[in-house]
């Protein structure tokens, strides 16, 4: 569909909504629908990945087809409001920054279990940022660009569809014996969808390098270098151009659960440091403004 004005109009509203308006604690649209997904997967679950795409357009087709009932700028800016995540994503990652800060490291641990899959139980101060700003940089894409740019191209459906897909691949699409055949379907649709919003994720990331004091040509010399080097085609991306615009080296060793990763490193700085959670969140906001302006431009 082509940006229409009501659609230009509730994008803005619906970004300066979610500065302004915290979300619910409780009945959040897209905690509502992980509720849904998660009684689809119950009665659908299979170990196959037959099964994984029924789940998959059991869960999503209903979403895209009421999104594409939804008509005017305040129904675009109500559900452009539901469906982006980044003041969120902000807040949290100060709380850990806070934490640190303090010296608690205890509660820092905790609390950045909020933020990514990790095992925090043995990181350090270090380890504990390094997995906050690789956070910030890969939810930078799914919680705000994404729903920007599919709502720019598809409107309310978009918006809708893109959320719905990403939280689909949060719940099943990662490694493991019960979702390695059934929640391929999930992995790859978000992997699809999110293609395009991380690589100007990672291009933004790259022009508002000076605003963390960056150098937008260091940072594109190692996003073009290492974006390819995280497992993910799409959170290489992020990382990657976060890392050259902070300075910084991302990506080592994680540990999940029983699981252990050993991914490349991304960036010529030195590790990261507690610091640098604050000057990963004003990143993200940078590309957060960024994003909005590419969307709604015509």
């Amino acid at each position: 569909m082509l940006l229409t004005e009501g659609v230009k109009q509730g994008l803005i509203a619906g970004f300066v909504l979610d500065r302004l308006v915290p979300d619910p604690q409780r009945g959040h649209p897209v905690a509502l629908f992980g509720t849904v997904a998660g009684w689809w997967e119950r009665r659908l679950y299979r170990d196959s990945v037959a099964a994984g795409v029924l789940f998959v357009g059991a869960a999503v087709v209903p979403v895209v087809v009421a999104g594409t009932r939804l008509r005017g700028p305040v129904a675009t800016a109500v559900t452009t409001w539901a469906v982006l995540g980044g003041s969120m994503l902000g807040r949290e990652a100060e709380r850990v920054a806070d934490a640190l800060e303090r010296g608690y490291l205890d509660e820092a641990r905790t609390l950045v279990r909020g933020l990514c899959g990790r095992d925090p139980s043995s990181l350090d101060e270090d380890g504990i940022a390094r997995a906050v700003v690789e956070s910030v940089a890969e939810n930078t894409s799914d919680a705000v660009v994404g729903p920007l740019v599919w709502g720019a191209l598809c409107g309310p459906a978009g918006l809708a569809g893109f959320r719905a897909v990403n939280t689909l691949d949060a719940m099943v699409g990662h490694r493991g014996d019960r979702y390695e055949r059934f929640g391929k379907a999930a992995a790859r649709a978000d992997d699809v969808a999110g293609w395009a919003p991380s690589r100007l994720t990672g291009l933004l990331a790259v022009v508002a390098a000076p605003v963390v004091g960056g150098s937008p040509r260091k940072a594109w010399r190692v996003w073009w270098r290492d974006r390819n080097a995280h497992p993910s085609p799409n959170s290489g991306q992020c990382e990657a151009a976060f890392a050259g615009a902070l300075d910084r080296t991302l990506g080592g060793t994680n540990v999940y659960g029983d699981r252990v990763e050993r991914r490349p490193e991304m960036g010529d700085g030195p590790p990261v440091r507690p610091a640098d959670i604050r000057r990963a969140v004003r990143l993200a906001r940078a590309v957060n403004l960024g994003a909005l302006l590419v969307a709604v431009a015509r």
